[in-house]
Protein backbone atom coordinates (compact mmCIF):
# COMPACT_ATOMS: atom_id res chain seq x y z
CA UNK A 1 0.00 0.00 0.00
CA UNK A 2 1.62 3.34 -1.52
CA UNK A 3 2.00 6.13 2.46
CA UNK A 4 -0.51 8.26 2.86
CA UNK A 5 1.63 10.94 2.00
CA UNK A 6 1.85 9.91 -1.52
CA UNK A 7 -1.59 10.72 -1.64
CA UNK A 8 -1.48 13.79 -0.56
CA UNK A 9 -3.47 16.81 -2.30
CA UNK A 10 0.27 18.38 -1.34
CA UNK A 11 2.23 15.16 -3.38
CA UNK A 12 -0.15 14.85 -6.37
CA UNK A 13 -0.47 18.76 -7.23
CA UNK A 14 3.16 19.31 -7.05
CA UNK A 15 4.05 19.20 -11.04
CA UNK A 16 1.05 21.10 -10.97
CA UNK A 17 2.58 25.15 -12.70
CA UNK A 18 2.22 28.39 -10.87
CA UNK A 19 0.90 30.48 -12.95
CA UNK A 20 1.39 33.69 -10.73
CA UNK A 21 4.30 36.06 -11.06
CA UNK A 22 6.83 35.33 -8.68
CA UNK A 23 6.91 38.79 -7.03
CA UNK A 24 3.61 39.59 -4.83
CA UNK A 25 2.65 36.10 -4.30
CA UNK A 26 1.01 36.38 -0.51
CA UNK A 27 -0.58 32.77 -0.68
CA UNK A 28 1.18 29.22 -2.14
CA UNK A 29 -0.84 27.55 -4.63
CA UNK A 30 -0.20 24.46 -1.85
CA UNK A 31 -2.31 26.61 0.09
CA UNK A 32 -4.76 27.56 -2.13
CA UNK A 33 -5.42 23.87 -3.82
CA UNK A 34 -6.07 22.22 -0.18
CA UNK A 35 -8.29 24.96 1.08
CA UNK A 36 -10.23 24.81 -2.20
CA UNK A 37 -10.95 20.91 -2.80
CA UNK A 38 -11.44 20.89 0.89
CA UNK A 39 -14.24 23.24 0.18
CA UNK A 40 -15.69 21.83 -2.58
CA UNK A 41 -15.53 18.06 -0.60
CA UNK A 42 -17.64 19.49 1.81
CA UNK A 43 -20.12 21.06 -0.44
CA UNK A 44 -19.02 24.25 -1.42
CA UNK A 45 -20.17 25.83 -4.61
CA UNK A 46 -18.63 29.15 -5.00
CA UNK A 47 -15.57 30.79 -4.22
CA UNK A 48 -17.49 32.84 -1.79
CA UNK A 49 -18.07 29.95 0.50
CA UNK A 50 -14.60 28.14 -0.70
CA UNK A 51 -12.83 31.31 0.72
CA UNK A 52 -15.82 30.93 4.10
CA UNK A 53 -14.96 27.45 4.55
CA UNK A 54 -11.24 27.90 5.01
CA UNK A 55 -11.90 31.06 7.30
CA UNK A 56 -13.89 29.07 9.80
CA UNK A 57 -11.29 26.00 9.80
CA UNK A 58 -8.12 28.32 9.87
CA UNK A 59 -6.80 26.75 12.85
CA UNK A 60 -6.98 23.80 11.58
CA UNK A 61 -5.77 24.58 8.11
CA UNK A 62 -2.87 26.15 9.95
CA UNK A 63 -1.56 22.90 11.50
CA UNK A 64 -0.66 21.74 7.81
CA UNK A 65 0.01 24.62 5.62
CA UNK A 66 2.12 27.74 5.80
CA UNK A 67 -0.53 30.57 6.42
CA UNK A 68 1.79 33.47 7.07
CA UNK A 69 -1.42 35.78 5.22
CA UNK A 70 -3.98 33.84 6.51
CA UNK A 71 -6.55 32.54 4.27
CA UNK A 72 -6.92 34.06 0.94
CA UNK A 73 -10.05 36.05 -0.33
CA UNK A 74 -12.29 33.78 -2.44
CA UNK A 75 -11.10 37.24 -5.49
CA UNK A 76 -7.65 35.36 -4.87
CA UNK A 77 -9.11 31.63 -5.29
CA UNK A 78 -10.89 32.99 -8.24
CA UNK A 79 -8.15 34.62 -10.00
CA UNK A 80 -5.84 31.12 -9.40
CA UNK A 81 -8.35 29.22 -10.56
CA UNK A 82 -8.65 30.75 -13.59
CA UNK A 83 -4.89 31.25 -14.47
CA UNK A 84 -4.91 27.30 -13.93
CA UNK A 85 -3.66 25.11 -16.82
CA UNK A 86 -6.99 23.26 -17.09
CA UNK A 87 -5.71 20.10 -18.45
CA UNK A 88 -2.35 19.98 -16.45
CA UNK A 89 -4.77 20.79 -13.16
CA UNK A 90 -7.26 17.29 -14.76
CA UNK A 91 -3.96 15.60 -14.65
CA UNK A 92 -3.08 15.99 -11.40
CA UNK A 93 -6.85 15.74 -9.93
CA UNK A 94 -7.32 12.32 -11.41
CA UNK A 95 -3.71 11.20 -10.28
CA UNK A 96 -5.04 12.32 -6.71
CA UNK A 97 -8.48 10.50 -6.96
CA UNK A 98 -7.16 7.52 -8.13
CA UNK A 99 -4.47 7.49 -5.52
CA UNK A 100 -7.51 7.78 -2.92
CA UNK A 101 -9.56 5.14 -4.61
CA UNK A 102 -7.29 2.72 -4.67
CA UNK A 103 -6.18 3.15 -0.97
CA UNK A 104 -10.38 2.78 -0.41
CA UNK A 105 -10.54 -0.32 -2.70
CA UNK A 106 -13.70 0.95 -4.07
CA UNK A 107 -15.78 -2.22 -5.54
CA UNK A 108 -18.32 -0.71 -7.14
CA UNK A 109 -18.56 1.78 -9.83
CA UNK A 110 -21.42 3.36 -11.66
CA UNK A 111 -21.47 5.11 -14.59
CA UNK A 112 -24.20 7.31 -14.76
CA UNK A 113 -24.98 10.74 -16.88
CA UNK A 114 -26.41 14.14 -15.81
CA UNK A 115 -27.35 17.33 -17.83
CA UNK A 116 -26.23 19.83 -15.50
CA UNK A 117 -29.37 22.28 -14.57
CA UNK A 118 -28.87 26.08 -15.89
CA UNK A 119 -25.11 25.16 -17.33
CA UNK A 120 -26.01 26.33 -20.85
CA UNK A 121 -26.64 29.70 -23.34
CA UNK A 122 -29.06 30.84 -24.74
CA UNK A 123 -30.59 28.28 -27.27
CA UNK A 124 -28.20 25.48 -26.82
CA UNK A 125 -28.61 22.47 -24.43
CA UNK A 126 -27.38 22.08 -21.32
CA UNK A 127 -23.91 20.68 -20.41
CA UNK A 128 -24.14 16.60 -20.14
CA UNK A 129 -21.65 15.08 -18.31
CA UNK A 130 -20.98 11.07 -17.50
CA UNK A 131 -19.54 10.64 -14.60
CA UNK A 132 -17.53 7.21 -13.02
CA UNK A 133 -19.37 7.00 -9.09
CA UNK A 134 -17.38 4.68 -6.79
CA UNK A 135 -20.83 4.59 -4.72
CA UNK A 136 -18.90 2.47 -1.88
CA UNK A 137 -16.57 5.69 -0.89
CA UNK A 138 -19.23 8.32 -2.40
CA UNK A 139 -16.57 9.62 -4.85
CA UNK A 140 -16.33 10.92 -7.93
CA UNK A 141 -13.75 8.88 -9.85
CA UNK A 142 -13.98 10.30 -13.46
CA UNK A 143 -16.03 12.53 -15.74
CA UNK A 144 -16.37 13.84 -19.17
CA UNK A 145 -18.56 15.73 -20.84
CA UNK A 146 -20.50 14.46 -23.89
CA UNK A 147 -19.68 16.01 -27.02
CA UNK A 148 -22.23 18.19 -28.83
CA UNK A 149 -24.70 16.36 -30.69
CA UNK A 150 -24.16 13.21 -29.21
CA UNK A 151 -25.72 11.32 -26.02
CA UNK A 152 -23.89 9.51 -23.10
CA UNK A 153 -23.27 6.80 -24.96
CA UNK A 154 -20.16 8.42 -26.95
CA UNK A 155 -18.77 9.92 -23.38
CA UNK A 156 -18.71 6.38 -21.77
CA UNK A 157 -15.36 5.07 -23.87
CA UNK A 158 -14.11 7.95 -22.60
CA UNK A 159 -14.85 7.88 -19.13
CA UNK A 160 -13.82 4.07 -19.22
CA UNK A 161 -10.16 4.82 -20.70
CA UNK A 162 -9.76 6.96 -17.24
CA UNK A 163 -10.18 4.76 -15.16
CA UNK A 164 -7.09 2.15 -13.88
CA UNK A 165 -9.42 -0.77 -13.40
CA UNK A 166 -7.21 -3.81 -12.32
CA UNK A 167 -9.93 -6.56 -12.77
CA UNK A 168 -13.98 -6.61 -13.15
CA UNK A 169 -17.05 -8.41 -14.00
CA UNK A 170 -18.74 -5.89 -15.31
CA UNK A 171 -22.41 -6.01 -16.10
CA UNK A 172 -24.13 -2.55 -17.46
CA UNK A 173 -27.64 -1.20 -17.75
CA UNK A 174 -28.72 1.06 -20.23
CA UNK A 175 -31.33 3.64 -19.47
CA UNK A 176 -33.77 1.94 -22.19
CA UNK A 177 -36.31 -1.13 -21.52
CA UNK A 178 -35.68 -4.06 -22.28
CA UNK A 179 -31.43 -3.49 -23.06
CA UNK A 180 -29.15 -5.13 -20.57
CA UNK A 181 -25.72 -5.91 -21.89
CA UNK A 182 -22.33 -7.48 -19.96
Amino acid sequence: MAKIEERSIVARFADLSDPRAPLGIRHSLEAILTIALCAVLCGADTWVEIAEFGTARSAWFATFLDLPHGIPSHDTFGRVFAALDPEQFERCFRAWTRGIAQALEAQVVALDGKALRRAHDAGRRPLQVVSAWASEVRLVLAQRAVPDKSNELSALPLVLEMLAIQSASALVACNRPGVLTH
